[in-house]
């Protein structure tokens, strides 16, 4: 093995259950949802789209795995401002990253 080369392994399972760092996966959601925070979540889940790729599906932006930490944490601040599901994939399908947030 050449000293630049690196083998990198998942991280072992904790006691219970889950890998080590999933924990830090997700965004957190503010206390309360602003007017801010709702075009914060339309611009996330907008820029973070899903996008087809000969290895499945994929963030439109970085290439991670869909959906992406950003593209969630959009959808949930969506969720939380009343949104529903098909409200937050009509706002994907516009396009739009500067779309007002709909009023639930």
């Amino acid at each position: 093995m050449s000293t630049g080369t690196r083998i990198v392994r998942p991280a072992a399972p904790r006691a219970g259950g889950e890998p080590s760092g999933e924990v830090l996966q997700e965004i957190p959601l503010p206390p309360y949802v602003t007017g801010e925070d709702a075009q914060f979540a339309v611009r996330a889940v907008v820029v973070h789209a899903p996008r087809r790729w000969s290895g499945g599906t994929v963030c439109r932006n970085d290439a991670s795995p869909h959906p992406c930490r950003l593209h969630r944490w959009g959808r949930r601040v969506l969720a939380l401002r009343g949104l529903r599901p098909a409200d937050i994939d009509a706002l994907i399908a516009r396009g739009d990253p500067a779309a007002p947030p709909p009023v639930a």
